[in-house]
């Protein structure tokens, strides 16, 4: 296996340092990856979307005849 990442390879050699994975297996990952130039992440990170000022609404939008406010007030 290779590591896809330079995020994994950083957490799996902090996983060595802690003892919770061995020195062989470590090295066999790294061994796979090779001299491969890998990218941060492996998932880019989402950008948020601007709204644009211009399509706001000042006024609300008119929906029709107003609702009624309760029914139970109404006399039969």
């Amino acid at each position: 296996m290779r590591f896809k990442s330079k995020a994994q390879r950083r957490k799996f050699a902090e996983l060595l340092v802690k003892g919770e994975i061995t020195p062989d297996a470590y090295e066999r990952w790294n061994r796979d990856t090779g001299r491969a130039e890998l990218p941060e992440h492996v998932r880019p990170v989402r950008k948020k979307r601007k709204r644009k000022a211009s399509a706001r609404r000042t006024t609300p939008k008119s929906r029709g005849a107003p609702k009624r406010k309760d029914r139970r007030s109404r006399k039969a």
